[in-house]
């Protein structure tokens, strides 16, 4: 009987609070190391922690866009156990009364719509980061990450294989970017997950013993650890094997996930309340400010776009990848730009060179520079192609510039008088003769090598319209 991958997720995301959650200390990635410290996030006896109100804040916008039930009265415990990135010993987290419960997560998997749902989102501190491929003799440790914000989202097992993980940490990623509570990095670890394996036969209502795989930073190495990992336990239990609960780790280089430790069970921790820090009560002013405060998500642009737009899945997805490219797009649409035109313009030049050059893509130009060259390429003093070609790489330089202007100076417009176009298709015809005895016997597709060849010999002063005629009226 064939078998099916149970997976969930346990997501941790670093806030981009200005300070630490439980002290002053600067919350920055890329500073010297063990620079962001004091004598309260490295636990020296007699300091006590305070609570960052914008860390309960970003927390809860987190849960409202996902429909969470928010628990006015939370609290914080101590999780305690022992790692040299670990200064106090214990991590100051929500175990009994998590912030949040319950709610949905939706994303696009192979096309289709789907739901995970959310066992609980809590608040908690980071560790500091242990490195161990700097020095041959020693870890060295830093703490510049001690004491940052983290949220916890866990799911429900609700996942069925590595590529829905993926496309779901992907539509994550893009929530608590709109939502502005993170840059969700995984590079720089500000957002990773441990992924929950087990495997059982289809038809068993029993879920299997499940393996946790730590500190996922990459969607590509996710889906190709969990995939690895059920390959795995299944080879053990048709050997009459049993799995036993552990904690692993992936190798990306071998593509194998291997033994960490035997997991860890809930005593191990000994929770208990947070002494030094007060119960919160979350009012209810606060909750409706920040309802109030909520964006679209990015799966409901998405839907959206295709539906009032019929744009393709990949231009959607393309288009609502960021929110300012979103917001950017559905500017030019309300104030009338051409739906076909800008969609293309955006999707196959701006955002490529806003990638290119890493830079956002409102400074690229407003929305009237934007305009005022749709309107030009849309004319009929030069084709798209010549436009996209020789213009555009100019124009991006300084949006303000005319693009008229800039086909004037490169001798690009278009004139009345095609009739130049008559020798370049001769030329063309006579350098590809084994071509036009194709097209001739039946091969039409050649039609677009051949307005190609004379488009670019052209320059791009060529009105496609009367170039289509003139090459088929020769070719014929």
């Amino acid at each position: 009987m064939p078998y099916e991958t149970i997976i969930g997720l346990e997501i941790h995301i670093q806030l981009n609070t200005d300070s630490k959650a439980f002290c002053n200390d600067l919350n920055r990635f890329d500073d010297e190391a063990n620079n962001n410290i004091s004598h309260i996030s490295l636990a020296h006896p007699g300091t006590l922690p305070r609570m960052n109100t914008r860390h309960i804040e970003k927390a809860i916008k987190l849960g409202l866009a996902f429909n969470s039930q928010i628990n006015e009265f939370n609290f914080f415990d101590r999780k305690n156990y022992f790692y040299p990135d670990l200064p106090k010993g214990y991590q100051i987290t929500q175990d009994k009364e998590p912030y949040c419960r319950y709610g949905q997560i939706r994303f696009i998997s192979d096309g289709v719509v789907k739901s995970i749902r959310l066992h609980h989102i809590h608040m908690e501190e980071d560790a500091g980061k242990s490195i161990h491929d700097q020095n041959d003799s020693y870890t060295l440790v830093d703490y510049n990450r001690s004491g940052v914000p983290l949220l916890e989202i866990v799911t429900e097992p609700d996942f069925r294989s590595g590529q829905e993980v993926s496309d779901f940490m992907a539509e994550l990623q893009k929530v608590v970017q709109y939502l502005e509570i993170s840059d969700a990095n995984m590079e720089e670890g500000s957002f990773r997950c441990d992924c929950n394996v087990s495997v059982r036969k289809i038809g068993d209502p029993k879920l299997g013993e499940r393996c946790e795989i730590k500190n996922m930073n990459s969607r590509r190495y996710a889906k190709q650890a969990i995939e690895y990992e059920a390959l795995r336990q299944i080879n053990v239990l048709e050997n009459g094997g049993s799995i036993q609960k552990t904690t692993m780790l992936f190798d990306p280089i071998l593509g194998e996930t291997r033994p960490m430790r035997k997991k860890e069970s809930e005593n191990d921790y000994r929770y208990f309340p947070e002494p030094d820090l007060p119960p919160i009560m979350i009012a209810e002013e606060l909750l409706q400010k920040l309802k109030m405060e909520s964006t679209t998500l990015p799966i409901d642009l998405y839907l959206s776009f295709i539906e009032k737009y019929q744009l393709s899945h990949a231009d959607a997805e393309l288009l609502t990848e960021l929110k300012e490219t979103a917001e950017y797009f559905k500017e030019g649409i309300e104030v009338g730009a051409n739906l076909k035109d800008f969609c293309d313009l955006i999707t196959n030049k701006l955002i490529p060179h806003a990638k290119k050059e890493k830079v956002s893509l409102i400074s690229l130009g407003n929305i009237n520079q934007i305009l005022t060259f749709l309107t030009f390429i849309n004319g009929d003093k030069i084709s798209k192609s010549a436009a996209y070609q020789y213009i555009f790489p100019e124009w991006i330089k300084d949006t303000d510039q005319n693009p008229e202007q800039i086909a004037k100076t490169k001798n690009l417009l278009q004139s009345d008088d095609q009739s130049f176009l008559d020798e370049l298709i001769l030329n063309v015809m006579q350098a590809n003769a084994p071509k036009v005895e194709e097209y001739r016997k039946g091969k039409k597709g050649l039609l677009g090598f051949f307005m190609g060849q004379v488009m670019q010999k052209s320059g791009g002063k060529a009105d496609p319209k009367i170039l289509q005629a003139k090459v088929e009226a020769a070719l014929n």
